[in-house]
């Protein structure tokens, strides 16, 4: 009978030191509530706490990796595109993280939904393929000031994917192709302007020159000699040969 009562109270024993003792490893912290009640933060190492009377949530302070799920945005210029995001956060206050929020995962996870299509939708679609950084920036912000009061803070926020669906690929496409010819339209107009420039320089220069264009028209008829054409055409101005005539 002695034997079998020193059983049971080791076993209390032991099971009570087993529901007291704890350890917590360097990443996380354990928030300690006496009676319902919050009374401290502890960790990390060994701590010990009094069973039926404290109870420990352990929180993790590492940075989390969470993937929003594929939204579904209508940009300023409406445009319909699906758009999904990566949120890096991480816990900072644990007992906010506890308190303040039932849970903050969930929680942060709805938020960056929100705010995702809340921002890209007073965006046009150009702003959303050109301008990521700025956009993530904005988000991360937003993100970063609304979930300080649960002791998160966003590290970072990175948009992965916009997705368009194939009617909008082909109008860009056509797009592109009507900015590409538009630009080599551009540059032939201002080719031909440049060119213009310039002939309208050598005829200056030529008319204050009437020996440069005799030797000019020497040049040409060089250049026509060397053509196969059984039959040339000498076209003789008047006003080149009117200089010899007078010497």
């Amino acid at each position: 009978m002695v034997s079998y009562t020193l059983y049971v109270i080791f076993s209390l024993i032991f099971l009570f030191l087993l529901a007291a003792i704890k350890v917590l490893r360097e990443y996380e912290r354990g928030v300690i509530f006496f009676l319902g009640r919050f009374w401290k933060v502890k960790g990390p190492g060994l701590i010990i706490i009094i069973p039926l009377v404290q109870q420990m949530v352990r929180v993790d302070l590492r940075t989390i990796v969470m993937d929003v799920p594929s939204q579904d945005v209508i940009s300023r210029d409406n445009v319909s595109v699906k758009v999904n995001a990566v949120v890096y956060f991480r816990v900072i206050d644990p007992e906010k993280a506890i308190i303040q929020v039932e849970d903050f995962y969930v929680a942060t996870s709805q938020l960056a939904q929100t705010t995702l299509r809340s921002v890209l939708g007073q965006h046009e679609l150009d702003e959303m393929l050109a301008e990521r950084e700025r956009l993530n920036a904005d988000v991360q912000e937003i993100l970063d000031q609304q979930t300080d009061a649960w002791g998160i803070k966003v590290a970072n926020v990175e948009i992965k994917h916009v997705d368009l669906n194939e009617s909008m690929i082909r109008a860009i496409a056509k797009q592109a192709e009507a900015e590409r010819t538009r630009r080599a339209k551009v540059i032939h107009a201002e080719g031909e302007m440049q060119a213009a420039e310039k002939l309208t320089e050598a005829a200056r220069i030529l008319v204050k020159q009437p020996q440069a264009m005799q030797l000019r028209y020497l040049q040409t008829l060089t250049e026509i000699s060397n053509d196969r054409s059984n039959t040339i055409v000498f076209p003789l101005p008047l006003d080149l040969i009117g200089p010899l005539l007078k010497k």
